[in-house]
C-alpha cells in the first residue's frame, strides 16, 4: 500500500487554466466516509462528462502523513505548513473541514484554528462536513451565519457557539460562500450542490449517476428519513406490516378505525400504542407516508402533480401542497423542479 493515499489530478495548474483547488482538511479519528465521499464526487467531476478534471484535490492534516480514521483505514495527507511554504501562493478554490469524534479536540487546538483561519481567508469558499462545522465555529467563521451539523451535535454547536445560527434539520445550508452539512452521506449532497453552482446540473447529475445516487439533493430536504424513523421508533417491527399495508392502500381513504382493525386492536387502544410508540398520531404517520410517496413519483415519474395526488391519496393537489409544506416545507411544483431527474 501507498505511503499517501491523497488524489491529485494527472494535470498541474499550469495546465489546466480554470483549475479549481479543493483542500480537504482532516485530523485524527475523523469520520472516513465524510472525507471519500465528497472526494469521490470532487476528483471525478467533469464539465459536459469531459476530461479533464475541473478539480485537483488535496488532503492535508496538521502534521501531514498517516492519520487515524474512525475505521481500520488510516489516510495519507500533506502537512498544513506546505500551504504556508509551496503552496503559499496557490488559490484554494474551496476549502472543506471534515467531521468526526476528533472534531472536539482540533476545535481546541489553537495553532490548527488559527491556520484554518488563515486558510478560509485565501479560500473563494469554506465548508465543513458533519461535526467539522465544529473546526468552523470555533474559527469564528460562522458567527452571525445559518449552519447545521450532524442532528447528535446540533445542541452542542449552539450551546458551545451561540453566535451561529444552527439549524437542525437541513441537509445543508448555503450561507454566503459558507457553506456546512449535516452527517456523512449529506457531504455527498453538499458537493454535488456544489459541483452544480461550479459547472451546472449536467455535470452534477452526471455525478450523481456515476455514484448510484438516486437524486441531487437541495439542502432544504430534511437529514432526517421517515421511514428510517419509523424503523428506528418500531424496532421490534410490530408497526411494520401495518406500515407496509398503508403503503400499498394509499389511494384509498386510510382511517383509523382501518389501521386498527389491521393490528387487531380497538380504535382507543391503537391510537394510544401507536401515538406513545411512534411519537406521531395515525393520522400523521399516514400524511407522512403519502409525502413520502408523492416525493418518489415527483422525482421518477412524468405523471402530472394532480394525478399523483390522487395517486397518494390525498383527493386533489391542494391538500398535497399543505401536506408539502407542513413536512417538508416545500411546495410540490418546487420539489419537482428541483428532484425530477431527466
Amino acid at each position: 500500500m501507498n505511503d499517501k493515499m491523497t488524489s491529485y489530478s494527472a494535470k498541474s495548474p499550469d495546465d489546466l487554466l480554470d483549475e479549481r483547488n479543493v483542500l480537504f482538511v482532516i485530523y485524527p479519528d475523523i469520520v472516513l466516509l465524510d472525507l471519500v465521499g465528497p472526494l469521490q464526487v470532487f476528483s471525478h467531476a467533469r464539465k459536459n462528462a469531459r476530461p479533464p478534471a475541473a478539480y485537483k484535490t488535496f488532503v492535508v492534516s496538521a502534521e501531514g502523513g498517516q492519520t487515524k480514521t474512525n475505521t481500520v483505514l488510516q489516510i495519507g495527507s500533506d502537512p498544513l505548513a506546505d500551504w504556508f511554504d509551496r503552496h503559499r501562493n496557490t488559490e484554494i478554490h474551496t476549502l472543506i473541514v471534515i467531521g468526526g469524534d476528533g472534531a472536539n479536540a482540533a476545535a481546541a487546538d489553537k495553532p490548527f484554528i488559527e491556520q484554518i483561519k488563515v486558510l478560509a481567508a485565501r479560500s473563494t469558499r469554506v465548508c465543513s462536513v458533519c461535526s467539522g462545522a465544529l473546526v468552523l465555529a470555533a474559527a469564528g467563521l460562522l458567527d452571525g451565519r445559518r449552519a447545521v451539523t450532524h442532528w447528535e451535535d446540533c445542541a452542542q454547536l449552539a450551546r458551545q457557539y451561540p453566535a451561529v445560527n444552527v439549524e437542525v434539520d437541513p441537509i445543508y445550508i448555503k450561507d454566503g460562500h459558507i457553506w456546512t452539512s449535516a452527517g456523512i452521506t449529506a457531504g455527498i449532497d453538499m458537493a454535488l450542490a456544489i459541483v452544480e453552482e461550479d459547472l451546472g446540473k449536467p455535470a452534477a447529475i452526471e455525478m450523481a449517476r456515476s455514484l448510484v445516487t438516486p437524486m441531487v439533493r437541495s439542502g432544504g430536504q430534511s437529514q432526517f428519513s421517515g421511514e428510517l424513523d419509523r424503523q428506528a421508533r418500531d424496532t421490534e417491527g410490530r408497526f411494520a406490516r401495518l406500515h407496509e399495508w398503508v403503503r400499498d392502500n394509499l389511494q384509498d381513504p386510510i382511517m383509523v378505525d382501518d389501521m386498527a382493525d389491521q393490528c387487531g386492536m380497538s380504535s382507543r387502544n391503537f391510537s394510544r400504542k401507536y401515538t406513545d410508540a411512534m411519537g406521531v398520531s395515525p393520522a400523521k404517520a399516514v400524511e407522512a407516508i403519502r409525502v413520502d410517496a408523492a416525493r418518489d413519483l415527483l422525482a421518477t415519474s412524468d405523471l402530472g402533480i394532480k394525478g399523483i395526488a390522487v395517486k397518494c391519496g390525498f383527493q386533489d393537489d391542494e391538500r398535497m401542497r399543505r401536506a408539502f409544506l407542513r413536512v417538508l416545507r416545500v411546495a410540490p411544483s418546487e420539489y419537482r423542479r428541483q428532484f425530477q431527474l431527466s
